[in-house]
């Protein structure tokens, strides 16, 4: 399965955010004083790859870089307009360096290394399903007032959601859109709260929103699902219950169909364009946009990459839009001055490279303005796969931990949740760790309804509860080794950012 959730850190001594905005808001035109095309007669001599266009805004640029692209052997499939990005089709082996010397554009690259057929998650290893007997053990612990399933949900009670719940379940005017896999929207424990009208399928990088096109192609795509259920299972005495059982989520699809389930950048942008034009308040992202694990400024495709994405989340912060993304699985120190990278591309042959997570960009994670997510388990403590980094991780969330075992029926340190065909299973990952933080997001944004997204996070993080950095060396697996080492204060710091956040403080 896809990289669902691994990432990311800033720039030389500068912030991330002001890095990205000095490396992208500022990128000049390829050439300016190019031609409008370099090639009259493209040769149809390579594989047939997807591209992102980055142009001006204006309508004079567009329409002459749209003829160039055509005139190059290019055949568009989406232009967003407002934010100058333009998805496009070719089979030339020499578009991306013709386009870049078209004047108005501003980057153009291929958006993957591997002919298209028919981006990644960051859930740490496979699902576990729980069975019907398991359930019937669970049930039995219940609590008067809790849901069937919901003595086995820990995380609930670590960030006070379970008593959030009795004060501000949240609005039904705030909805969380889900960027993933797809949502089984017919499941008991997220029909209640689905809103179809905000859902669609992006994954040609072209909003398609037929009904029921937005649902996983299949029961292996049950990562979207399992999302879902963690922001906003309803308390309806059925299953589990998520953190935020009276917001509403969306569904805006953008996994491939197959077996790699890969998040593609068209995809993705297509996604937060999706989103911010239908009035979603929160997106959750708990993937890392394929094929590269970081995309690094000094390669022209990954570059592309970077500035297409960076300016769909920006434009969706811009409509009011707070992102939230997962800050990987890979034990990462996103702030290091080199990391290893030995799955990209993953869509063709991997290589391994040295990278310089301030200069080569998780994405969306390391993107500005969005919420970076690390992962703790039951104790509060930082989960094993975790990535960390001073100055990258906003804040934390329970993602799980198997070697944080909660006193719970099941003794499972994963995270329960919704699965599609109406069943319940245990994941964990910071992509379990981002859809809590998100669910937080949308009661702070029901308590007020007037938040920016920069508001929203200023809130998050100064309601969150920061555990400190751990007093001694951190054995995260417990084979006493040190894994990471924990950088900054009790306030702030690599492992946990301004801390874990809290439900109950959210909505008081």
């Amino acid at each position: 399965m896809a990289h669902l959730r691994s990432r990311r850190g800033p720039a030389l001594a500068v912030p991330v955010v002001l890095s990205l905005t000095a490396s992208l808001g500022l990128l000049p035109a390829a050439a300016s004083a190019a031609p409008l095309s370099a090639s009259a007669t493209p040769a149809a001599d390579g594989p047939n790859l997807a591209y992102v266009v980055n142009t001006r805004t204006d309508h004079r640029t567009i329409e002459s870089v749209q003829r160039a692209i055509t005139r190059n052997g290019g055949t568009i499939v989406a232009s967003y307009d407002r934010i100058g990005v333009i998805v496009v089709h070719s089979a030339n082996r020499e578009f991306g360096p013709t386009m870049r010397a078209v004047r108005g554009v501003r980057s153009a690259g291929a958006t993957r290394t591997a002919p298209l057929s028919a981006a990644g998650t960051t859930d740490e290893g496979a699902v576990q399903v729980l069975s019907k007997a398991e359930a019937a053990q669970v049930e039995k612990r219940a609590a008067a007032g809790q849901e069937p399933l919901e003595a086995d949900q820990w995380d609930l009670r670590t960030i006070g959601a379970d008593k959030a719940a009795t004060v501000n379940p949240g609005s039904r005017s705030v909805t969380v859109g889900i960027i993933d896999t797809g949502v089984d929207d017919t499941h008991p424990d997220i029909a209640p709260n689905f809103s179809a009208a905000q859902s669609a399928n992006c994954v040609s990088g072209k909003a398609d929103t037929t009904y029921g096109a937005w649902r996983p192609v299949d029961a292996d795509h049950y990562h979207g699902t399992h999302v879902a259920g963690e922001i906003a299972a309803a308390r309806n005495g059925m299953g589990v219950a998520g953190v935020a059982p009276g917001v509403k989520v969306a569904s805006i699809t953008v996994a491939q169909p197959d077996s790699t389930q890969l998040f593609y950048p068209e995809s993705v942008v297509c996604a937060f364009v999706f989103a911010a034009d239908h009035g979603v308040e929160i997106t959750n992202n708990s993937y890392y946009v394929d094929p590269w694990l970081y995309n690094c400024m000094d390669d022209p495709d990954q570059r592309a990459i970077v500035d297409a994405v960076n300016r769909a989340q920006l434009y969706a912060q811009s409509k009011g839009t707070l992102n939230v993304a997962s800050a990987g699985n890979s034990n990462d120190d996103l702030d290091a001055n080199a990391l290893t990278d030995t799955s990209s591309p993953d869509d063709s042959t991997a290589t391994t490279r040295t990278v310089d997570p301030h200069e080569c960009f998780d994405v969306p994670t390391q993107l500005p303005g969005v919420v970076t997510v690390s992962a703790v388990g039951v104790d509060n403590a930082k989960a094993y796969y975790s990535s960390y980094g001073q100055g990258v991780i906003d804040v934390a969330g329970p993602g799980g931990d198997k070697y944080q075992i909660p006193h719970t029926p099941s003794q499972n340190g994963r995270i329960l949740s919704t699965l599609p065909n109406d069943q319940y299973g245990f994941l964990q990952g910071t992509s379990m760790a981002s859809p809590h933080v998100a669910a937080v997001a949308a009661l702070l944004k029901s308590t007020h309804p007037h938040a920016s997204p920069a508001r929203l996070q200023a809130l998050l993080k100064a309601e969150a509860d920061n555990p400190g950095c751990p007093a001694g060396p951190y054995d995260g697996d417990g084979d006493g080794v040190v894994d990471a080492t924990c950088v900054g204060g009790e306030h702030v710091n690599g492992f946990y950012g301004s801390g874990v956040v809290n439900a109950l403080r959210a909505v008081k």
